[in-house]
């Protein structure tokens, strides 16, 4: 979790300006990131990847529409203030849900991957396909249906991308093994699903958690 290559496969720059370059390159050119940007043994960065995006995801739903946050209520009645439940909200997405989410998705994904693909990256590649996917996540923040429907959508098919460049699957192995944790992430945790149900007026869920 915490090991850092120095000089990972392709060359990545270390803090927020290398988070930046990685953000734009895996939205606009994800097969060439993926072949460059994911290095065996290399999560921290990932991780740290997944948490920025996290947080600019809680982040902008913090300013523009904090009370479509699952939980910003009751955590709001606790506390009382605005400011201290906004450092709530953030510390505990960023800091527990983002990496606990990030690492049932890659258990998942190994699954996945383990009964569908033969010759295959480590775990570690997976957990970086996924951080590395959660890029569009960011403009969930939007509240908007239609642009969170989008966004879930591209990062669905970024993960497929990355699962069929990292370990070597074809596209259809590749979307089938992405399938189970595209919908964990990007249909539940980033909210894919009820905002694709507020979009058409399908109910995918039976219960939407109070979304």
């Amino acid at each position: 979790m915490t090991q850092w290559v120095e000089n990972p496969s392709g060359g990545r720059e270390r803090g927020p300006r290398g988070i930046a370059r990685a953000w734009v390159e895996v939205l606009v050119r994800p097969g060439r990131f993926f072949r460059n940007g994911v290095a065996p043994g290399d999560q921290a960065p990932g991780l740290t990847f997944a948490i920025v995006v996290a947080f600019a995801f809680v982040g902008g739903r913090l300013l523009v529409a904090p009370e479509t946050l699952s939980g910003y209520g009751r955590i709001a009645a606790a506390t009382g203030s605005t400011y201290l439940t906004a450092v709530v909200v953030l510390g505990a997405v960023c800091f527990l849900v983002a990496p606990l989410v990030l690492h049932l998705a890659a258990a998942l994904g190994t699954v996945a991957l383990v009964a569908l693909v033969d010759d295959r990256a480590g775990v570690s590649e997976t957990v970086q396909v996924i951080a590395y996917a959660a890029a569009p996540g960011v403009f969930v923040a939007v509240p908007l249906p239609a642009v969170q429907v989008v966004a879930a959508a591209y990062g669905a098919l970024l993960l497929a991308v990355g699962f069929a460049v990292v370990h070597g699957a074809s596209p259809p192995r590749a979307a089938l093994a992405a399938t189970v944790p595209a919908l964990f992430v990007f249909g539940f945790a980033f909210g894919g699903i009820g905002a694709f149900e507020a979009v058409t007026g399908l109910e995918v869920t039976a219960d939407r958690g109070g979304r």
